[in-house]
Formats: structure tokens, sequence, C-alpha cells
């Protein structure tokens, strides 16, 4: 009697969970347990009926226990971030809250301290351990004018930064918003665990009947329902998908939509963006032509001196070779940077513009641009005073990497789709070894291509730019390189923090893993379960032993779905 009451206390809450769920029309494994448990108590095995209230409630504490440990880069992550900063003012420093840092501030970074925010040395030199985020396993060298990124432990130095972004906005809080984002979408690769539990439950119930009416024994019906009890084992696919969402933050890479993890196996076309993606995005000066008597570092300097005050990706360029030079910069007046009028400034009592090659209207004739280059020209006084050329080189391993994913990844169609012109697309199509190239190509476009690309099948696009949000939300699979743009982060399904051809392929193979691992998990532990039906309904196994081999297959799938979480899925491509 006492372990009757005993039996019922503990099952009731478990009985009324799963009665809430099949009266919502969910049939799950579940449903299993809770015919196990009222017959084990309707026939007097309590024992049994126990068994089973621990294998549910253990269940529960199991599945705790792999996202715990699914998710423990990301928990140490968010221990890492410090939750003060000091702040300088001018009487030293301060201590703030995170919270209260704004762009601009600067901060000190003690001895063997965390950095709260991503940001820019100012004063001081130190070593940074960044290898929690970036995976490179060194210390990274940090002086005036080397970007830190959050997260980072400092060495025995002191330095001052300031504030590039909030803490909110930095590396690190992006990687932690990973678990919350992928919270918030359902990926169909868990939807087809519920298929597997839709079928497997009526499937087992209509077995253990046959076997129970058969040996007109309630023992071996009871046994048969017991050995068919697998609730947890079809948690081993979200376990599955955690671990893997967990690997590609610390790797690096932000899975915005864990829809795409299933994705990725099947996908057989891929389309790049040029600039900054297949090539480095970062051009290099290569020629300066000065005209009108001007001496190049002449033209240099002035150049320099309007491009400082622009955000024009070729005024990088341009600075870093004055600032090598150590030429002397001119101060500017009545700056000016219009949409497709170029830069103005007046500068020496003079009036410069930075222009293109279309906007020319000069006399002189022009150098050659060789295909693949890029071009601006410096007027004075509405007269051409030099043309500046740069090349953007393709990232060193862009052509294995693309041989690769043929040869490894099964594809099929590799598209160089871009808004650049056609002679720069092609010739660096035929330097890497794309055979499809669309050039000039606007936003609207892009999305028109790749919405007939997805007709043919799962597809995906990688890019970096604002004009690339709405290709990137438009393929199956939309990796973004770096994540500087909001607009580009949110489109894309995932974001590789740090650009890099080879975080693709890892980002490739995790998909291939997870996949893997999780029709292992799941279909090795029905199938085990469908044997111990058989054999029990065979009068071969009694039902508490039938308990106890179903939860050690439970157990078993669940901890080979946390393989996840654990391995290698670095690019496995020879650079040479």
């Amino acid at each position: 009697m006492i372990m009757l009451v005993i039996t019922l206390v503990a099952a009731i809450p478990v009985l009324h969970r799963i009665g809430s769920e099949l009266l919502e029309g969910n049939w799950s494994t579940d449903l299993i347990a809770g015919v196990s448990i009222v017959t084990g108590i309707v026939t007097g095995q309590y024992v049994v009926a126990m068994v089973i209230i621990v294998m549910i409630t253990g269940g529960g504490i199991l599945e705790s226990y792999a996202v715990r440990r699914a998710s423990s880069a990301l928990s140490a992550l968010a221990e890492r971030l410090p939750t003060i900063a000091h702040r300088v003012n001018g009487k030293g420093h301060e201590d703030v809250a995170l919270d209260q840092v704004k762009v601009g501030d600067r901060l000190l970074i003690l001895p063997h301290e965390v950095s709260p925010s991503d940001g820019i040395v100012r004063h001081g030199q130190s070593r940074m351990d960044e290898s929690f985020l970036t995976g490179e396993p060194y210390e990274v060298k940090k002086a005036p004018g080397v970007e830190v990124i959050s997260g980072a432990r400092n060495g025995e130095g002191l330095i001052e930064i300031e504030v590039l972004r909030l803490p909110e906005d930095s590396r690190f809080a992006r990687i932690m918003a990973v678990m919350k984002e992928s919270k918030l979408r359902r990926p169909r690769i868990r939807r087809l665990a519920d298929q597997l539990g839709a079928w497997y439950s009526p499937v087992a119930l209509v077995i253990a009947a046959i076997a129970g009416w058969w040996a007109y024994d309630w023992q071996r019906f009871l046994a048969v329902v017991v050995v068919a009890t697998p609730c947890p084992l079809l948690i081993s696919i979200p376990v599955a998908l955690i671990g893997t969402i967990s690997r590609a933050a610390k790797a690096g890479i932000v899975i915005r939509d864990p829809a795409i993890l299933e994705e990725i196996p099947n996908v057989r076309t891929f389309v790049f963006d040029k600039t900054g993606t297949l090539t480095r995005g970062r051009p290099q000066l290569v020629a300066v032509f000065p005209f009108g008597g001007v001496g190049e570092d002449e033209a240099l300097a002035q150049m320099a001196s309007l491009e400082r005050y622009s955000k024009h990706p070729l005024a990088s360029p341009i600075l870093n070779e004055a600032e090598r030079k150590q030429l002397v910069m001119l101060d500017a007046d009545e700056v000016s940077e219009k949409a497709g009028q170029g830069l103005t400034a007046r500068m020496a009592g003079a009036e410069f513009a930075v222009i293109g090659r279309k906007q020319f209207r000069g006399e002189e004739k022009l150098p050659e641009l060789p295909p693949g280059h890029l071009e601006c020209l410096l007027l004075r006084d509405s007269k051409l005073a030099a043309v500046f050329q740069f090349f953007d080189a393709p990232r060193q391993d862009t052509r294995l990497f693309l041989d690769h994913l043929g040869a490894r990844h099964r594809g099929k169609r590799t598209v160089l789709l871009t808004g650049d012109q056609a002679a720069a697309a092609h010739q660096l199509a035929a330097q890497v070894g794309i055979g499809e190239v669309l050039s000039g190509q606007s936003p609207e476009q892009k999305v028109k291509f790749i919405r007939a690309a997805n007709e043919d099948g799962p597809t995906l696009y990688v890019g970096d730019g604002i004009n690339d949000g709405p290709a990137l939300a438009a393929a199956t699979v939309g990796v973004a390189f770096g994540g500087g743009s909001n607009v580009t982060g949110q489109a894309a399904s995932a974001v590789v923090l740090e650009p890099s051809l080879g975080k693709i392929d890892e980002l490739l193979h995790m998909g291939i893993r997870l996949r893997r691992i999780a029709l292992e998990s799941t279909l090795g532990g029905l199938g085990l379960s469908t044997l111990g039906m058989i054999l029990a309904a065979m009068g071969y196994l009694p039902p508490l032993y039938g308990a106890l081999l179903q939860e050690a297959i439970d157990v078993a799938s669940v901890l080979n779905a946390l393989r996840t979480s654990l391995g290698d899925d670095r690019v496995d491509y020879d650079l040479g």
C-alpha cells in the first residue's frame, strides 16, 4: 500500500504533463511512458512504474546537463566579461558599469584584466591573449593604433584604449547573442524528430497490444511499452544542434538561423560577391602618375591630406603610403564628400577634388587601367594633378578553396555575382577559377539571380557589404563576412566575424557533421529500441530489464549527440 501511494505521488505530475501534451495534439514518445506508468500501477508492477518515472525525470536532468555541456564555451565566455571598466577622466580614472561606457571613451586595461569593449590602443604596449575568441594559440602584440577586441585578456602591460563600439555592440556581445537568437528559431531538423515520434509511438503501442493479446498477458504488453519508452532519445537532435552552435561561436561564426545547419549538406550552388569576399578587401596603392609638373610625393601628400577626411575604401592605402613615407599633411578647409560628386576641399589656397575616371572632363590622356585595378584622380583647381591606381588582390587561398568545394563538398556550380565592372570581375574569375560571372549587378538583380538558383536546390551566398543584404536574405544559406554592417548582419543566416574562406569551410563541415551525428543518435536509438520491443514481444525481456535497457539506449544516444561540441572542423585543404 505504501509503495502504491509513493508511486501515485510521483506519477501524478508526470501524467499531468503527458496528458496536457496529448490534449494539445502532441503525440510524442512520452505518451508511451504514460501508458507504461499506468499499466505498471494497474498490474501492481510499482517498481517498473517507478523506473519509468525516474527515466522521464532523469531525461529532463540529462537534457539540462547536455545543454550546459554543449554550451560550455558560451558559458565560459560569459564568465570572462568584466562588470566594470576603468574610464579615464581629468583626475586619473574611475570605475564605471559597462552600460555607462560610450563610444569615444578612454579606458584603462590593467595587467591581466579582460578588455570590456572593442577599441583601439592609444597609449601603452602589451600583449593580449585572444585565443578564446579567435582560436589562435598565441598572444597578439598591442601598440598604439592596433585594435583590441572585447573578451581578450591583457598581458603584463598597461594600455589605454579608445572605445570603438559599445560593449553590447562588440564582437563579444555578438557571440553571446548566439544562444538567444537560436532559441527563437526552430529548424526543420527538430521537426523531423517530432515526425519520427509521431509514427513511432502508435507503432510501438500496436506492437505492445498485439504481443499482450497473443500471449494473453498484461506483463508482455508492459514489457513492450517499457522498452519502447525513449524519453530523452529525441532530445539528441537539439543537443547536437546546440553543440554545433556553441562550437561555431567559439570559432567566430555566429549562427543566427540554426535551420541552415540542416541545409548546408545539400548545398550545391555557391555564389560569391567579389570585393572583400574573394579578394582581401584591402586595396593596395600600386602606381602614382603625376601631371602638370607635380612631384609624386607632393601629389601623394595632397591626396592623403584630403583622404584622411574620407571613409572611402581607397583612403586607407593612400594614408598608409603617406605615413610610410612620412609625408607632411596639409590642413584642409571646407571639406565635402557628396555621393557621386567625389571629395572636395580647399587647401593651401587651392581647390582640390578627388574623382573617378568617368567624371573627368579634362584633355589629358589618362594612363591605361590594367584589368582588375581600381583608380581615382586628383584635381587641383580643376586641372589633373595625379592619377592613383590600386589593386585588391585575391585572398591567398581563394582558388584552393573553390577547388575544394567541388572535390569535398560536391559543389556543382560556383558563381561570381558582383556589382563591379565586367573587366575586373572576369579578370578575377580567370585568376581564381570561376567560370560563371555576372558583373554590374544591382542588389535587385542579385536577388533575382539567387531566387532563380534556389529553384534548382539550396544555395549559399557569401558577401560583406550593405548591398549584399537582400541577396543574403534570399539565399538558402546567407553568410556575411565581418558583420561590419547591421543591415548585412541582420540579413545573413550566419556571420563570420573574421573574414576568412577557411571559416566558410569550417561552417560547411559543421553542418555535415551535425547531420551525421544527429542521424546516428536518432535512428540508431530508435533501431535499438525496436529490437528491444521485438525481444519483449517474444517474452525474452521482462518489464524491469526492458526499462533498464531503454535507459541505457537513451543515455548512449544523448552522449553521442554531445560529440558535436567536440572535435575539429578547421579547414582541411592545403595552402601549400
